[in-house]
């Protein structure tokens, strides 16, 4: 712990945590973790800011994600502590239109699906999660480029949910939509910071 963070701490400052994960899945069988992904979407959408209910939408998406760690391909993670409200929260958004400008990655909230359409597997999922919280989290606040300390960070998450030290909840992921594709090409130009497991 460095001398600004020391100080911050005795003088009662809160510390606030704004981090992005990345998780790469691979195979046909992710396609079903799509319809989790926009469902969690649809609903914290309508929750309009809130957190319970985004927290509930993260909670199920991380749930959804350990249930599929065989499929983990590559992942990657960043963040920063700050100690102003105002800073973590420009943070986030700075994060949030990143996010949104990956390919493909910007849901469209009025799209139904076609039970009728014979929807083609996509052969590649990233999921990216943005969280501020409050405090601290070794298992959050590490290199989760390798399955353990991945698998251990998504509990966090989820705990993070249930103690109500959530701040911020925000899901992208790539491609966005049931029947869209998303190449290994793709994914090495959109994603260059995913590291393989």
């Amino acid at each position: 712990m460095g001398i600004g963070e020391q100080f911050n701490k005795l003088t009662g400052k809160t510390r606030y945590v704004v981090a992005r994960i990345f998780v790469h899945l691979c195979g046909e069988e992710v396609t079903p973790v799509l319809g989790v992904l926009n469902q969690a979407g649809r609903q914290t959408l309508e929750a309009d800011g809130d957190m319970t209910i985004a927290g509930e939408c993260l909670a199920e998406v991380c749930q959804n994600l350990l249930q599929y760690e065989h499929s983990w391909r590559s992942a990657s993670n960043e963040g920063e502590v700050l100690w102003n409200e105002g800073d973590a929260g420009g943070f986030i958004n700075e994060l949030f239109t990143d996010s949104a400008q990956r390919y493909l990655s910007e849901p469209d909230p009025s799209a139904t699906a076609n039970p009728e359409l014979t929807l083609a597997p996509t052969p590649n999922l990233v999921v990216m999660i943005t969280i501020a919280f409050t405090g601290e989290d070794d298992s959050i606040e590490t290199n989760l480029s390798q399955v353990a300390p991945l698998r251990v960070a998504l509990k966090s998450i989820i705990n993070l949910h249930y103690q109500n030290r959530l701040e911020a909840v925000q899901v992208h992921f790539s491609p966005a939509q049931l029947g869209d594709q998303l190449s290994d090409d793709q994914v090495l130009q959109n994603f260059p910071e995913l590291l393989p497991l």
